[in-house]
């Protein structure tokens, strides 16, 4: 039975010498099979950043400002004009964890491979909690709803959207559904006995974005372990609207950025193996931080199931 007593990463042992660069290179090319790491950066864009770190939160109003003196006068300048912000200093904090293994219960060439894509699962798990919990904890309740009987789903998302466009002046361009939530709006579509319902009820998460002019829809259903005999949903019976840019800017208007220290070789991870005769250490390690860029225009349905 393998050996799955993961310890907190000790940074002693990170020198040169335990660095693995082979390791280090697989992260570049591993794909997570559970696509976590798409969910993620749907929620909390990435964007590579040093250590210490500088972004403005800018003031969302001068970006609707609107003139009726642009018109240049003959030998004048034209109106003078700047966008200014908040400038917020930040950090991306060292993120890591280790797992020992004794070689006696080491089976195949890869054994290495698989404990590091355990272990870059477990972190991913971890950064996508933390990046619900930031959209939670910025996101203004637009309603609490019961879906049932002959309700209309859509159009309270849609009011949520248009709610929110109001606030911000940028309409949310993404949509996240907890599974509950996804399962409840099927469910109420279904028990309806018209063609536009059940036209509704059978859409693709890419159709329903495209009916609400989005640029993506997705439904989260990851679980986490939260007792030992209990998992439990990161998002159940939520629906959340924000607005997301997967680019390399830092001041872009995504409500929520995941900022995060590459390595040279270009992965967002780090591997260690710390070797000893009957057992080895291997850490896997990252710098990053959730940083809720704008809290304008986030909204969440409460479902009630």
């Amino acid at each position: 039975m393998e050996n799955k007593n993961i310890i907190t990463a000790n940074e002693n042992r990170f020198t040169a010498t335990n660095y693995s660069e082979a390791l280090t290179a697989f992260t570049v090319g591993w794909v997570d099979p559970d696509n976590i790491a798409k969910l993620l950066d749907f929620i909390a864009p990435p964007i590579p950043v040093g250590r210490r770190f500088e972004f403005k939160r800018s003031d969302n109003a001068q970006a609707f400002y609107s003139e009726n003196d642009d018109v240049r006068s003959i030998g004048a300048e034209f109106k003078r004009v700047k966008y200014d912000g908040e400038s917020v200093n930040e950090k991306t904090l060292n993120k890591g964890l280790t797992i020992r293994v004794d070689h006696d219960e080491v089976a195949g060439d890869d054994w290495q491979e698989r404990y590091v894509q355990m272990l870059l699962q477990r972190l991913l798990r971890n950064e996508l909690r933390r990046a619900v919990s930031a959209l939670e904890t910025i996101a203004t309740e637009h309603a609490s709803v019961d879906w049932i009987d002959a309700d209309n789903p859509d159009a309270d998302i849609r009011d949520m959207l248009a709610s929110a466009t109001n606030e911000s002046g940028i309409r949310p361009n993404r949509l996240l559904f907890g599974e509950s939530a996804w399962d409840k709006r099927m469910t109420c579509l279904e028990s309806q006995n018209s063609a536009v319902a059940f036209k509704g009820a059978s859409m693709l998460q890419s159709e329903l974005a495209g009916k609400f002019l989005l640029d993506g829809c997705e439904v989260l259903s990851s679980r986490y372990q939260s007792a030992s005999t209990q998992k439990s949903q990161i998002l159940g019976d939520t629906v959340f609207a924000f607005f997301g840019q997967n680019t390399v800017s830092k001041d872009e208007p995504s409500n929520l950025k995941r900022f995060y220290t590459p390595t040279e070789e270009g992965s967002a991870f780090r591997v260690y193996c710390d070797e000893h005769a009957k057992y080895t250490d291997i850490t896997v390690e990252h710098y990053s931080s959730i940083v809720a860029t704008s809290k304008l225009g986030v909204r969440k349905l409460s479902i009630n199931v």
